[in-house]
């Protein structure tokens, strides 16, 4: 495909890119020369303001791809039959869909003043997508979707690849056990604590675990490797290896051989990242100290990352990743509630609006996290597996990637977390079923 258009931007080039990668495999080519565009045969788009040619397609622009600042957009939405758009122009699309993509690609709306919420996090009621009601679909794939077929009415020799649905489990490991591996100082307060409470069935329990009499009920582990095993699926885990434990960094000592152990042992058969702690929100300098911690673990070198907590602020936070040798982050998504933080559900390499610029930061966006189901949205297991069903169907409509979030800690026997291993278990198996 060829685009004419009167100026090349940095915004419009990246933008051409991923849509043309995800539609042909290859981006599309822009020029600005109107005699090259003219004796074009194949198909062509004319994302200028007036028609040039018959049998064009025209796609009429709107200004935020011209634009070298960040200011407040005017966004009226509006119905297109099964879905919504905006930006909307005249030609043969509704809307600028390449505009309205990048908008929310770039999360241009994060780059504005908005609410944070309790946790100094980018509030999702701020978003487009949650105001509008469509945060719980892949707009961006569902508008390419559309275009790949109104471009092909206007050319049908026009050739596509065909992309293929993906799934790809992964797993936060936040509190590594529950019970064992702690310091005294750590056993011994929380015993008594427990016995200040009167429960005691916990006392008795975590008096067993650390004896060695019963398992630790956030050990999960050898449970998910046979899922897995049996499933033929290699998942993704993220290490959280604060130094410092705190209120929100609670896993065990990064200098224990427990965890040290468990790493390795995780490294040697499945892709293995880090977890920035809490406090690397306000110190990123330790998110290059904690991938060095896991790699000295791990012998492998770390390249993926998600941000504990879904704590990040942009630009910053993905500049610092980059910087400490981050080329994949899995962290696009929000921590307070499900859906498509960015509106799509394809990998797609990081703008950055302040810079006007590319990145070499691949951004795996997830849409739904277990944590959220439970203490933000208040499911139960089995509203949880309808709604992981939900984002499994929206997903596969548009041959994306699937991108799930789960803790050892809900997979375990921990009695807070009962009937969540099954329905997780019911969900990935019938997710794989379907995949080959």
């Amino acid at each position: 495909m060829l685009l004419y258009c009167k100026t090349i931007t940095p915004r419009l080039q990246y933008i051409c890119d991923f849509v043309g990668n995800i539609l042909t495999g290859k981006g599309i080519s822009i020029t600005t020369d109107k005699n090259l565009y003219e004796n074009e045969t194949g198909a062509r788009i004319n994302y200028s303001d007036t028609l040039i040619k018959p049998g064009e397609f025209w796609l009429k622009p709107h200004s935020l791809l011209f634009e070298k600042d960040i200011h407040s957009q005017v966004i009226d939405c509006f119905d297109v039959p099964a879905y919504k758009g905006f930006f909307r122009t005249n030609g043969d699309f509704p809307f600028d869909f390449l505009a309205a993509s990048f908008y929310l690609l770039s999360r241009y709306e994060e780059y504005m003043p908005h609410q944070k919420d309790m946790y100094g996090r980018y509030g999702h009621e701020n978003s487009l997508a949650f105001r509008e009601g469509f945060l719980n679909r892949p707009l961006i794939n569902i508008w390419m979707q559309d275009f790949r077929q109104k471009i092909k009415e206007k050319f049908p020799s026009l050739t596509f690849s065909h992309s293929h649905f993906t799934f790809y489990p992964t797993y936060d490991i936040d509190e590594a056990y529950s019970y064992k591996h702690k310091n005294w100082k750590r056993s011994a307060g929380a015993m008594l604590k427990d016995l200040l409470k009167g429960e005691l069935k916990k006392l008795e329990l975590r008096r067993k675990v650390i004896k060695g009499k019963a398992q630790d009920p956030f050990d999960s582990y050898e449970w998910i490797d046979s899922l897995h095993d049996e499933l033929r699926l290699k998942p993704g885990y993220f290490f959280l290896v604060a130094k410092r434990t705190s209120r929100y960094d609670r896993n065990i000592s990064p200098d224990s051989a427990a965890l040290k152990a468990l790493i390795s042992r995780h490294a040697a058969r499945y892709e293995i990242g880090v977890h920035p702690s809490w406090r690397s929100g306000d110190n990123f300098s330790l998110i290059k100290k904690e991938k060095e911690i896991i790699e000295q673990a791990s012998g492998h070198l770390i390249i993926c990352s998600r941000q504990h907590f879904i704590r990040f602020t942009l630009p910053q936070t993905y500049r610092y990743l980059i910087d400490a040798g981050i080329t994949e982050d899995f962290s696009m998504g929000y921590g307070s509630i499900n859906g498509f933080r960015a509106s799509v559900a394809s990998p797609f390499y990081w703008y950055d609006l302040e810079k006007e610029e590319t990145t070499s930061l691949l951004v795996y966006p997830f849409c739904y996290m277990e944590a959220n189901s439970f203490y933000e949205q208040k499911y139960s297991p089995q509203q949880a597996l309808q709604e992981m069903r939900h984002y499994y169907n929206e997903v596969k409509n548009v041959n994306g990637t699937l991108i799930t979030v789960w803790h050892n800690t809900f997979l375990g026997t921990d009695e807070r977390f009962a009937g969540w291993r099954d329905v997780y278990s019911t969900f990935i198996k019938e997710v794989a079923g379907k995949q080959y």
